[in-house]
């Protein structure tokens, strides 16, 4: 018994050990080898499955680091290695044939191919068992030894921005990438300390640049690059010995400061945009939009970068794996007239301040205007510290975007304040208020504060006197009559307090810092444009659009060809209208902007001086404004603003200006 029982265990462990030394098959192998394939654990794939007489030519670091940096490098992702279907296999003795399929995307698109894996049995050290018979083409089909895997970066054109017009505001240039050739300045200090001075860099810069291992005798190296507008530092550079430039694509901006603040600039991404946009297929290697429409309109201005995979052969032709063409970014056309902008920026001659145009009739907005501003073509460059930091701190603020900012609208608001008391009916243009002195306050409740107007004609003010003067007095007790309420609906009915709904990111006005109008100095400062009430110019210019047209206001286009759309409507009477537009053209022939009454045109607007003081009876900064618009020809209406106009007379600084737009604006268009 004891001798059958040996015998039957020593049968089970002889079983036992048959079944751990049975050797897999070619199949299964191949299946363990694809699941590690498709995990890209290319360090067990060579240790466990590939063949020993394969590991005879190929090593391991040198199979793991070209996948690796192949795939890498691709962008390859979402593998997947598929065994095809059993029927398809091949295998005879020592050697098996099984057909794979392999998909991946890469950077260039997606790439797919079909495999006949060859297996081998070979024998190592512990054991016999199938093994991948490996060599390039498992890369890629098309693949043999000797040859390489390269991608060729493709680049899109970036979308460019034009005006209503097709001028050029944002456009694919050309500039100069300016350096020297290496062994003509190597030892000439004299050249390289101008050389420096000229670009703005150190001379050790140049001397490192010089000293790259790349560069031998007669190399171009660069070492900074030129806005091709910058003919004059050109001119000066070429006299050094040794330089050389070559021509580069660079964004440019054609109409410099004039539009620098709405085309805005572009620059090289920083870590934190990458971040947000990598997802997108931003790179490194990516400028984005800084400020500007460049930064609004990213992305329909991002060019996509097309990528072309491909084997470069030892011996043939190269042989194409994948391709992705570039996508260029889109061309957009903006409502500004170019050549508009243009005139009213250098009307303004650098002073500090800023202007609006738009076209009453369908909204579209004809100029964006702030002054005085920088050169993008400048800033795409890439400037140096100190050169922000001199922009930064020059007083005239040449970095503010002031026709994004909201402002004290002085009494170019009167015209919506009459509106307001027209459509409340609380206003009766015809009726003549008995109004004496410089200073005028309601009741003892009020202290020692006043409402002060300029002029005492000596005579009662009805509406249409009140604009002819400009009559502070009148006004703020057109506000107090209309009361809290209404008054501060009414500018609501106008827009105040409500995002402006344009595309560009314009500062909201208000009413109020509270947005109401509770207190009775407050509402009756608010009458005449001081108080708290702020707005944009091209806030202020939609809003004379509703006496033009006839109490409907349109939305402001920032692109052309856009449909016209109707922001607010019934905001006054076409009656109520006419009086205002008869008023408004009185101001111009009578009345505080006799200046800019011209022959040839029939000017209508309102002048205003808003004053930026703490406390009443002191000086204080002044900002001078007109709104005004040609009656025979109403194509546009410009809101105008020069700031710190207090000795220039306040609002005759922005009548100076604007009748020289209106003049140069008609030689121009004429």
């Amino acid at each position: 018994m004891r001798k059958y029982l040996f015998l039957t265990g020593l049968l089970v462990l002889l079983f036992s050990l048959a079944g751990c030394n049975k050797l897999a098959s070619p199949e299964e192998r191949l299946n363990e080898y694809t699941k590690l394939w498709n995990d890209q654990n290319f360090a067990e794939m060579y240790k466990s499955y590939v063949a020993p007489s394969t590991k005879e030519k190929v090593k391991k670091e040198d199979y793991v680091d070209r996948y690796q940096t192949i795939y890498k490098s691709l962008g390859i992702k979402s593998i997947k290695v598929t065994p095809l279907a059993k029927e398809e296999k091949d295998w005879k003795g020592e050697k098996a044939v099984l057909p794979i399929n392999v998909q991946m995307d890469t950077s260039a698109g997606p790439v797919s191919f079909k495999k006949k894996a060859t297996l081998k049995k070979e024998e190592t050290d512990k054991e016999e068992a199938w093994f991948i018979d490996w060599n390039p083409s498992y890369i890629f089909p098309q693949m043999e030894e000797g040859d390489k895997i390269r991608i060729e970066t493709r680049k899109g054109s970036r979308g460019q921005i034009f005006d209503r017009n097709g001028n050029s505001l944002a456009v694919n240039g050309q500039g100069y990438s300016a350096g020297v050739k290496a062994g003509e300045i190597d030892n000439d200090t004299a050249a390289k300390s101008k050389l420096a001075e000229l670009l703005g860099i150190k001379t050790e810069f140049i001397d490192k640049q010089l000293k790259q291992s790349w560069v031998q005798p007669g190399h171009f190296v660069p070492l900074k690059n030129i806005s091709a507008y910058d003919n004059k530092k050109l001119q000066q550079l070429r006299t050094i010995p040794g330089f050389a430039v070559e021509e580069i694509t660079m964004r440019q901006y054609p109409y410099k400061e004039a539009l620098g603040h709405l085309t805005g600039y572009i620059g090289d991404i920083n870590s934190e945009e990458l971040k947000k946009l990598k997802s997108k297929g931003y790179s490194e290697q990516d400028k984005v939009g800084k400020r500007g429409l460049e930064q609004l309109l990213e992305e329909e201005l991002h060019a996509q970068d097309g990528k072309r995979i491909y084997i470069e052969k030892e011996k043939g032709e190269p042989v194409t794996v994948a391709e992705k063409p570039p996508k260029n970014g889109k061309d957009i056309k903006v409502a500004i007239n170019a050549e508009m902008q243009k005139t009213i920026y250098e009307q303004l001659k650098g002073k500090p301040g800023t202007a609006a145009a738009i076209d009453p009739k369908n909204g579209e907005v004809l100029a964006l205007v702030s002054s005085p501003a920088f050169d993008p073509n400048e800033f795409v460059l890439g400037v140096s510290g100190s050169r922000y930091e001199e922009l930064e701190n020059d007083p005239a603020k040449p970095l503010l975007n002031r026709f994004a900012a909201t402002y004290a609208p002085g009494s170019t608001i009167k015209p919506i304040t009459a509106a307001i008391g027209l459509k409340a009916g609380t206003l009766d243009p015809a009726e003549e208020r008995p109004i004496k002195g410089l200073h005028w306050q309601k009741d003892a409740s009020w202290g020692s504060y006043s409402v002060t107007r300029v002029k005492d004609p000596g005579e009662p003010i009805n509406l249409q006197r009140a604009f002819i003067y400009s009559d502070n007095i009148y006004f703020a007790q057109t506000a107090l009559e209309a009361g809290k309420e209404k008054m501060a609906n009414g500018l609501r009915s106008f827009g105040f307090a409500e995002k402006l709904p344009f595309a560009y990111p314009i500062r909201a006005s208000q009413i109020s810092n509270s947005g109401s109008l509770d207190k009775e100095i407050l509402l009756g400062d608010t009458g005449y444009g001081q108080g708290e009430v702020l707005t944009s110019m091209l806030h202020l210019a939609s809003t004379y659009g509703a006496i033009v047209n006839d109490g409907v206001m349109m939305k402001p286009q920032l692109y052309v060809g856009e449909k016209a759309d109707v922001w607010k409507k019934d905001l006054l009477s076409k009656e109520s209208a006419a009086l205002l537009k008869q008023d408004l053209r009185l101001v111009i022939q009578k009345g505080t902007a006799k200046e800019a009454d011209m022959p040839g045109f029939a000017l209508a607007g309102k002048t205003g001086t808003a004053e930026i003081k703490l406390e009443q009876g002191t000086t204080g900064k002044e900002n001078g404004l007109f709104v005004a618009y040609d009656q025979k020809n109403p194509a546009f209406i410009m809101a105008l603003m020069v700031e710190g106009a207090e000795e220039e007379g306040g609002s005759k600084a922005a009548i100076g200006v604007s009748k020289q737009v209106f003049l140069k604006w008609k030689e121009i268009s004429s």
